[in-house]
């Protein structure tokens, strides 16, 4: 098996759960999994092939829990700009189903590109419109030509506008045809090895574009072949009004009689989400998929990381599709999540440290001005680090991704 030691690093990084910061150090590497992370002194002295990083500084590969590679062609459409989700959305539906399968690499080569110059070593991906005979392969295809960890999400969207659904009824799939190539995407291509290029997520759109029936037989599925489920959740009030006015409930009460509160899922946004909602999480080990510039770009909210963080629910961190963030730079994203998290904690000047003002979301009957007194709240004395285990494997799992989605 292949070795490679890394050297002479000015500073490793590794945030590993005493966050140690090493310097003149390295790590060393067989066939692709970190086995020892040191001072360069302690290091194995032979190997297949050395990495002198003097002057540099390592940090681990972030991993991208949440993102749309088929955007990255519909950056800045005059039409989109200046809405939210649903008009956003309904701009772009036939656009994304117009492309071809050639475009479909390139848009994809290009995000992938953009997401390993900015630090990321794992990408999740989530395509949903497979239109002009595009298919997941194709993503998967240029993942193996980049050579990125790669879990493709087999998304879909069968609720058209005749049945109550947001996209047109020409940009939607029939549930069956889906659910065939589900299993065949996943058969021909998830592998359930340990540090696995390649994996394989099933994942209906969310609540707007895909059936109740669908959602159970998405979950069935990926359940008996052992991959992970995910969707969009929580991430506007327009969802929720959905949820609320077709089913009679919000839409984590509504996922939870579907099958879907458990471990081997994980929403992206999670923005709109009350008290019991977030216990609710941590009750299930659901994960959610943090996308901080997205949900500013399209005024969606601030998710309540930080209180996500204190329950003990799994978070990641996600640059969401290029159409709604403009970029697939995840240190920017990291970096954004920080801000963003700052503001909505809303600091004093001279606070106390590990005492915040509460930023729980509203419930549909709260206003929407911030006329409701803030309620206070302790942070606990110690919070999960951002990746614990991150100096013994090179892959990792957006599933299990933590706050700042970073992995060795």
């Amino acid at each position: 098996m292949p070795t490679l030691p890394v050297k002479n690093a000015a500073m490793l990084v590794t945030m590993d759960d005493a966050r140690r910061e090493l310097t003149d150090a390295g790590l060393f590497a067989r066939d692709g999994i970190i086995e020892q992370v040191g001072p360069t002194v302690e290091l194995p002295s032979r190997a297949d092939q050395v990495l002198d990083l003097g002057g540099q500084i390592v940090l681990p590969g972030f991993v991208n829990t949440h993102h749309h590679l088929d955007q990255t062609l519909t950056r800045n459409l005059p039409a989109a700009q200046d809405n939210n989700l649903f008009a956003w959305l309904k701009v772009h539906y036939r656009v994304w189903a117009n492309r071809t399968p050639e475009a479909s690499r390139g848009s994809t080569l290009v995000g992938l590109a953009e997401l390993v110059a900015s630090g990321c070593t794992t990408v999740f991906d989530h395509a949903y419109v497979f239109k002009n005979g595009c298919r997941v392969d194709d993503q998967i295809a240029a993942a193996k030509e980049m050579g990125v960890r790669f879990h493709a999400c087999r998304g879909s969207m069968s609720l058209g506008e005749s049945r109550g659904g947001l996209p047109p009824d020409d940009c939607v799939e029939d549930e069956q045809a889906i659910l065939s190539d589900s299993a065949r995407v996943i058969d021909e291509y998830h592998d359930a090895a340990r540090g696995a290029m390649t994996r394989l997520v099933l994942g209906p759109c969310s609540p707007f574009s895909v059936s109740i029936d669908l959602l159970k037989e998405s979950a069935r599925l990926a359940r008996s072949k052992k991959v992970p489920l995910h969707t969009h959740l929580c991430e506007t009030m327009d969802e929720e009004r959905y949820t609320l006015e077709r089913y009679g409930l919000r839409p984590v009460a509504w996922m939870g009689t579907l099958g879907w509160m458990d471990r081997d899922v994980w929403f992206a946004h999670a923005i709109h989400v009350n008290d019991d909602e977030v216990r609710e999480f941590a009750r299930a080990g659901v994960g959610a998929a943090h996308c901080p510039c997205s949900n500013m770009r399209l005024a969606s909210g601030i998710a309540p990381i930080k209180q996500y963080l204190a329950a003990g629910v799994k978070v990641g961190l996600g640059v969401d599709g290029s159409a709604s963030n403009d970029a697939s730079n995840i240190l920017l994203e990291a970096r954004q999540a920080m801000l963003l998290a700052r503001l909505r904690i809303g600091l004093l000047p001279r606070q106390v440290r590990g005492r915040s003002s509460c930023c729980r979301s509203r419930t549909p009957s709260e206003p929407r001005s911030g006329s409701q007194p803030a309620r206070c709240w302790r942070s606990p004395p110690a919070v999960a680090p951002p990746c614990s285990g991150a100096t013994t494997s090179a892959r990792s799992s957006p599933a299990n991704a933590r706050t700042s989605s970073a992995s060795t």
